[in-house]
């Protein structure tokens, strides 16, 4: 049990550009997910301000006084907030989007700027740092008990007075698929899934990845011949059969750190088991897309998520 939460500031992160003029407050909470304190970013829309103590007391009161340990708040320079985003919160109530990060460890970790992004086009945006990352207890397994991480968070938001429950996303990034379509299993109503850059095959992925062979034998304990049903367990085309919401699949087709052939890969399969599925392939591109196409491509998943199917 947690006495008391604790709130205190951080200097803002700066950016040089003068695209950005709207502040964003974000968040780094430290918060349970069985058996271990973990970390992540909470990003609200701009049209939201509350104040450090609102926003302490609204993860205390609604998410529970010993599941949230410490909140450090930060202000960023936010994008100019485009108006279909503006309108898009309901009674004082705004969509949320958890973003799952690629990576493990101290690669690939969660980008401030992506959240920043996210939120300007109307999200609350958490994203999990995953255990073991940040000072975060535990240890990270690649789409294993981390996911856990991911499903905690989805509770927090749910539990927020300002969040819409039913209007949740899911986007996961290179790696971060894994644990996104893993979440989507585990939660009940989760409203859409974007697999952005997505690992769909994780044996494809150590064939094809030979500088992460070594990572992938020791997270998993072996290699896809010899553990078979722990690579399977983390591809997402394994189990398009059982994602129960329509999906968004994001690739550019120079990608080399995941293939393009992974989003055909995850899209034929959704389509096999007639799966609501769409895609926004980036001709040219690869994994991480230059501004302005970035921006772009946020600004188009985001009225895919409003979209009714």
């Amino acid at each position: 049990m947690i006495a008391e939460m604790e709130v205190t500031w951080a200097p803002c992160m700066e950016f040089a550009t003068s695209l950005y003029n709207v502040d964003m407050d974000i968040y780094l909470v430290t918060y349970w997910s069985s058996p271990y304190w973990v970390k992540g970013y909470l990003g609200l829309p701009p049209g939201l301000s509350l104040s450090d103590e609102q926003i302490a007391s609204a993860l205390s009161d609604a998410y529970g006084a010993s599941a949230v340990q410490t909140v450090t708040h930060m202000t960023l320079d936010h994008p100019h907030c485009p108006d279909t985003a503006l309108g898009s919160f309901d009674d004082g109530r705004w969509p949320a989007l958890l973003y799952c990060r690629g990576g493990i460890g101290h690669v690939g970790p969660v980008k401030a700027d992506w959240i920043r992004t996210f939120s300007a086009q109307g999200f609350v945006v958490f994203a999990p740092f995953y255990r073991g990352s940040e000072s975060g207890q535990g240890r990270d397994e690649f789409g294993g008990a981390d996911v856990e991480d991911c499903v905690a968070a989805v509770r927090l938001l749910r539990a927020l007075p300002f969040v819409q429950g039913d209007r949740m996303t899911v986007l996961g990034f290179s790696r971060g698929a894994v644990n996104a379509f893993q979440t989507v299993l585990a939660v009940p109503d989760i409203h859409r899934l974007i697999q952005w850059g997505g690992v769909a095959d994780l044996a494809a992925t150590y064939e094809e990845r030979v500088d992460l062979r070594r990572m992938l034998r020791r997270v998993l304990g072996g290699t896809p011949t010899k553990r078979p049903e722990a690579y399977r367990a983390r591809s997402a085309a394994a189990h398009a059969a059982a994602i129960p919401c329509p999906t968004l699949i994001i690739h550019g087709t120079a990608d080399v750190q995941v293939d393009i052939t992974h989003a055909y890969r995850l899209y034929d399969a959704l389509q096999a088991h007639a799966r609501p599925v769409d895609k926004h392939i980036y001709e040219g591109y690869g994994h991480h897309l230059p501004e302005p196409v970035f921006t772009a491509a946020v600004e188009r998943f985001a009225a895919w998520t409003r979209q009714e199917v």
